[in-house]
Order: structure tokens, then sequence, then C-alpha cells
């Protein structure tokens, strides 16, 4: 773009989806090692903001050292006598899209996530000071939204002052967020759509109502609706709610039919409410991951931020590369802390009476969106660390899956008592002239097979999946 001559790399929307592996990386900005890190536009008066002002307190890139993490804080102020501050939102999602068409440089997440990387070419280049990132992000959202009038932009590296700046912007978030509560999904005749993350997840569409955010957790149902206002031909866009096809599971006709053309055919179907079947799709830069637990047939969540492993042994990162890339894949939902406040998080499931398993941080933030009766029966990693020991925290609360497995056991013993006909006989439960399997890298295939087993168990499969009652 001839825009930015005066840049050392080449800025455009051809990196964006760049990936900076560690080893390429000259230094992290945020990321899973640093606690403290934000990024937070804020709508100024005009005479408050410098058009163009370009600030870094702290620690300059060229100071840093090569293949180290560093806390960082983005300030986007701006000014305009169209804008108001039901727009910060949807200003400071753009950060994300900006930063990405920086040649070398990958910009992940949001808000309090974010999670920056500078590759060593791009270093090598030139690109060694904020005051280069600052003009990038200026220019683009002085020339892509006209609203804008002014905008300075404040870098923050200095760990002290981070760390206190941090409390602030979560204020901030949480003051957004509560502004966006309250509406329903019934009560509007238009949802909004957000493609930003496809450069990371190309089958991905984020479908955004008053009762399900944004997976990243930045763009509530009012701030698509500003997003689409002001740049209509921008990632955010609206979409026609269309006929209610299945009221429990989320299923709009408009949605299906807009999802299918912005995947380009690859998803065809969703359900907003359940995390079965046709889950909404996940990108990578959502907050959390719903996971199902089949073992106890509950939701275990996680956030972004958990250092640990989960109950069932898998940490984040892992969860996360199951459910991300934009798939729809059967028990694992990307989702926002915002959505499990909401009335409608995994109602077609069971909502809170299906999560058995949730990190004691994230449970504290939404303590008071959980129902009462089942508050104290939802697990955290100081109760339970693994399977058994959630099993038995679980019966002793009795929690509402509890039940279910009551439930499953009748019809298992049901079915073997019908089955057996006499003691230790085996049961005939597949048959086939060709048996595909496939193990170890090889697909093995068994000829005029037969397989017994001595118990069978039968699971009805929506029962499975939709909380009774």
């Amino acid at each position: 773009m001839s825009m930015f001559k005066d840049i050392p790399v080449d800025v455009g929307v051809i990196y964006e989806g760049e990936r900076i592996r560690r080893k390429q990386m000259q230094v992290e900005l945020g990321g899973p090692s640093i606690k403290e890190k934000f990024e937070l536009a804020k709508v100024k008066p005009l005479n408050e903001v410098e058009d163009g002002k370009i600030t870094i307190i702290g620690p300059d890139i060229k100071d840093m050292k090569e293949g180290e993490a560093y806390p960082l804080g983005i300030l986007v102020e701006v000014a305009g006598s169209t804008i108001d501050q039901q727009l910060e939102g949807v200003i400071e999602r753009r950060i994300h899209g900006y930063m990405n068409f920086i040649e070398g440089f990958m910009h992940l997440n949001q808000r309090y996530d974010i999670w920056i990387r500078l590759g060593k070419k791009s270093f090598q280049k030139g690109l060694n000071s904020f005051t280069y990132i600052g003009k990038v992000l200026y220019k683009l959202f002085k020339s892509e939204l006209s609203i804008i009038e002014k905008a300075q932009i404040t870098f923050i590296t200095d760990p002290e002052k981070v760390k206190e700046l941090y409390p602030c912007a979560l204020e901030d978030y949480e003051a957004r967020d509560a502004r966006a509560r309250g509406l329903k999904d019934e009560e509007v005749d238009k949802f909004y759509g957000c493609v930003l993350c496809q450069s990371f997840a190309p089958s991905h569409v984020c479908v955004i109502t008053p009762q399900r955010y944004s997976n990243c957790g930045a763009i509530s149902w009012f701030d698509g609706r500003a997003s689409a206002q002001v740049d209509p031909k921008g990632p955010v866009f609206a979409i026609e709610r269309g006929e209610l096809v299945d009221a429990e599971k989320g299923e709009y006709s408009g949605v299906n039919e807009i999802v299918k053309k912005k995947s380009l055919g690859d998803v065809n179907r969703v359900w907003l409410y359940t995390a079965f079947d046709y889950p909404h799709t996940s990108c990578g830069c959502f907050e959390a991951v719903a996971f199902y637990i089949p073992e106890v047939d509950g939701f275990g969540l996680v956030n972004r931020s958990f250092k640990g492993v989960t109950v069932n042994g898998l940490p984040f990162s892992t969860l996360a590369d199951s459910t991300a890339g934009g798939r729809q894949v059967d028990g694992f939902h990307g989702i926002s802390i915002e959505y499990m406040r909401s009335p409608k998080f995994l109602e077609a499931d069971g909502g809170w009476n299906r999560v058995v398993w949730v990190p004691k941080e994230v449970k504290e933030r939404v303590k008071d969106f959980i129902p009462k009766e089942v508050v104290d029966k939802v697990a955290t990693e100081e109760d339970a660390q693994n399977i058994d020991s959630l099993k038995a925290f679980l019966k002793e609360k009795d929690h509402p899956v509890v039940a279910r497995w009551t439930a499953e056991t009748a019809v298992e013993e049901a079915v073997s008592a019908e089955a057996i006909a006499e003691e230790g006989a085996m049961i005939p439960v597949v048959s086939a002239a060709n048996l595909p399997i496939t193990a170890g890298g090889f697909k093995i295939i068994l000829k005029d097979a037969k397989i017994y087993a001595k118990k069978v168990i039968i699971r009805s499969m929506k029962d499975n999946k939709k909380a009774k009652g």
C-alpha cells in the first residue's frame, strides 16, 4: 500500500493469517506466559486527542531481548463528531485485523488475552519500534473508518504501568458487556455475523445474537449493529434471522443461509445453543472451550489463561486445537466468557445443569449467573483433578448429571438382562463381510467378521445430547 512507504516492511491483507513460530520470533508481547496485557479503545472529546500522536511508555521493541515475552498495553483513543462510546468495541476489535496486515507481525485474540509475535526477519528489516506499528494503526483507522477525525495511540510496556492500568481495562470491558445484557434473541429480526478471523479459520462465521456474544468475547449484538452501520463493506454484517427452525437448539433459516454462503459451502447448518451435531464453528480467538466429558455425561469449561490441565488431563491448548479452524466438532465448542452468563448458554444441552467442572477463576467471574441450586455443585480444579475425583464430588454434591447416570444404568441393566441368556454368555454385536479398522497408521480390513462382547451399552444419542426435564 502506497500510504506505508515509511514502514520498513510490507503492509497488506496478504499477510493476514501469517503464523510466527517460536523459533521464528524476535519478541513476544502478551501471550500465555504474561498475566497482565490488554488492548483498549476509548472515545474521547475532540479537544482531548492529539491527532497522529504515538506514545511509548517503557522499553521499545529494539530494547527488548530476543526470544523473551513482555507485558503490553495498547490504548487507542479516538474522537469524532459522530462517534459515541457504543463504538469502542467495534474500533477495538479492528486492532486485531490491522496489526495482522503487517508483514511478520502476528496478532491473536483480544482484550485481556492478546498474544503478539514479531518475526526475526521483519525485525532485521527495520521493524524495531512501536512507532511503526502505531503509524500503521493510525493510517488504517483514519482511512477505513471515516467517522474517526482524530486518533492517538499509546503502547505501554513498562510492567508496573501495565499492571496499574490492567484493572481499569477490565472494568471497561465489564461495563460494555453489562450494557448489552437484557435483550433477547426472539426480540430482534436481525443477528450479525463476523468473518474477521477467516484469515486463520477460513470456514468460520461467527454468529452474534443478543444472547450469544462473539466467540472472542469482544463483539456484542449492539457492537455488531454499530459496526455494520459505520462500515457496511467491512467484516461485520447483518444476518436476516429468517424462519425459526428449532427454538430449543437455536436453528434459524437465515443463519444457515448466510453461514453456507460465507463459508463457501463448508458449513451448511448451525445450532446456536448446543455443542452437538451442528455446533457453532470456532475460530482460534475464543476465550474458552466447552468440552464434553463422556465419563460423567457433562461438560467442562476452560478459559485461555488457565495454566494447568483440565479434569480430563488435557490443557487448554490441546482442547483448543480440537475445535479451532472453523470446524464443527461434536462435543467441543469455542465460546466467550460472556456467553456463559447468557440464559441461552448451552440451553439445548441443559445449560449450567450440565456443567460439571470449571476453573475457579471463571466460576468466580460468572458466579452470579449460575443458578443458585447448582452453583456449589460445579467442581473447580480445587475440588477435582481427575475423572475419579470428579465423579466422587458430583455424587457427594448430588449434581443434576448424577440422575442421568442412574437412568443410564437402568437401561444398561435391562439390556444385559434380556440379552444374556446364561451367565458368561457372549453377545454378538457386530457382523460384517468387510470391517475396516484404523490403528497405528494402518488400515486393517477384517473379512467375514463377527465381534462379541460380554456387555452391551445402548445409549440414545438424542438423550445423550439433550438434557432431561
